[in-house]
C-alpha cells in the first residue's frame, strides 16, 4: 500500500511539473509581446506629436488675439525688441496700454521653446510673424508652425 502511494505521489509530482511554462513558450510570448508593442506604440506618439502640433497652432491664435488687442490700446503691435514680453509687463514708450494681455505669461512652445516674434514681419508686412520651429527646433524642415501659412 505504501508502494502505490509513493507511485500516486510521484506521478502527481510529474504532472505537476509538466505543466509549467518552459523557458522556449516564455521567449515566445516576449516576442509576440514584443511585435504587438512595435506596432501599437509608434500609433500612441504619432497621436501625441499631432497633440503638441495642434497646442502650438492654439498657443499661436491666443497670441494673435493679445497682439490685436495690445494694437486696438496702444496703435500698433510691439517692436521685434519689445517681444511677446509686451503683452506681460508695459514697455516703457507705451502709453494706454491696458494688459497684461496674457494672464500666466508668454507661452513657450509644446517642445519647450520660445515662440519667435517679428514686427513688422517677413510674410505679414502689415502685421507680424510669430512662429515656432517645430518638433525638430531648427528652422526649415517642413515642420515650423507659424501664423501666416494655410491650416
Amino acid at each position: 500500500m505504501n508502494g502505490m502511494r509513493k507511485r500516486i505521489r510521484m506521478e502527481q509530482l510529474r504532472k505537476k511539473v509538466k505543466s509549467g511554462f518552459t523557458l522556449i513558450e516564455l521567449l515566445l510570448v516576449l516576442v509576440i509581446l514584443a511585435a504587438l508593442a512595435a506596432i501599437v506604440v509608434p500609433k500612441f506618439t504619432r497621436r501625441s506629436e499631432q497633440a503638441r502640433i495642434t497646442a502650438a497652432h492654439t498657443d499661436i491664435s491666443n497670441l494673435e488675439v493679445a497682439l490685436d488687442a495690445f494694437e486696438i490700446d496702444t496703435g500698433r503691435y510691439p517692436t521685434t525688441s519689445e517681444g511677446l514680453g509686451a503683452l506681460v509687463q508695459q514697455p516703457g514708450n507705451v502709453v494706454d496700454w491696458r494688459g497684461p494681455y496674457i494672464k500666466r505669461g508668454v507661452p513657450r512652445d509644446p517642445w519647450g521653446n520660445a515662440y519667435i516674434y517679428k514686427q513688422p514681419g517677413q510674410y505679414n508686412q502689415y502685421g507680424y510673424d510669430i512662429y515656432s520651429y517645430g518638433p525638430n527646433g531648427q528652422q526649415g524642415g517642413g515642420d515650423d508652425i507659424d501664423n501666416w501659412s494655410e491650416q
